[in-house]
């Protein structure tokens, strides 16, 4: 599936923005101002299949929306981010992506629920009413952090309006059920990691991740979605990622 995407700035350096589930290309506004406004760059941003204005499916799994990322992105960008699902499905594109560096922010690579034995079974037989808990629990989580701009609420709302939520219960079973290969990055990769990284991605596993050759950094005092809260520190954390010519 071809998705939608829009395009920001005309720089040399090629950016691209995959957001996680439920949001969309629009809620990267406050990140993609900023990488422009730096000069230099073009950054593009989509919209996932069931996501802002790409159109819907009947099909909703990881290889899917990695294929869909594939026949709409270019290859060779000098940079392409992740953000949670996103991560998820820029990992089993970005061999074929062939991207100078991937950002991986909060990937979506090992969720914190159950897949096995009687737990898994229960959870996953259960799952309107597990995830809703789970999801709860995150939201008591965040509760203390600062809220949203009010034209990010309303960018936030909009994406949650067009999300085909349907998809909400499959896609988390994918993931959990199919995580992310512990194995050498195919191409230089940087993972950026939240306060709340362990429920998508376990310490443990991030520090194998990091013997293995990814570069894994952290920022803390902020949540799950702190390239929206805080995308001026988000982009400090990794603006070297940017530093030099153009490929």
């Amino acid at each position: 599936m071809r998705l939608a995407t829009q395009r920001h700035g005309d720089g040399p350096r090629q950016v691209a923005l995959v957001h996680g589930l439920s949001a969309d290309g629009g809620l990267w506004g406050g990140l993609t101002e900023r990488l422009v406004a730096a000069g230099g760059t073009t950054v593009t941003t989509t919209d996932l299949r069931g996501h802002g204005l790409s159109d819907r499916s009947d099909l909703y799994t990881l290889d899917a929306f990695a294929d869909d990322l594939v026949e709409t992105l270019p290859t060779g960008l000098d940079l392409v981010v992740g953000h949670s699902l996103g991560g998820s499905v820029l990992e089993r594109a970005v061999g074929r992506l062939a991207p100078v560096h991937a950002l991986y922010l909060d990937p979506g690579f090992r969720l914190a629920l159950p897949t096995h034995g009687l737990a898994g079974r229960l959870f996953w037989s259960l799952a309107p009413v597990t995830l809703t808990v789970a999801a709860l629990a995150q939201k008591r989580r965040s509760r203390r952090r600062p809220p949203l701009s009010p034209s990010d609420a309303s960018l936030r709302d909009a994406a949650l309006a067009r999300f085909d939520r349907r998809m909400t219960i499959d896609v988390f079973r994918d993931v959990a059920h199919h995580p992310a290969p512990v194995a050498a990055p195919v191409v230089p990769s940087t993972i950026l990691l939240s306060d709340d990284a362990p429920t998508v991605l376990a310490d443990a596993t991030s520090e194998r991740l990091a013997a293995l050759g990814w570069e894994v950094r952290r920022l803390p005092g902020v949540g799950h979605d702190f390239w929206l809260e805080d995308p001026e520190r988000t982009l400090d954390a990794v603006r070297d990622l940017l530093v030099g010519e153009p490929a």
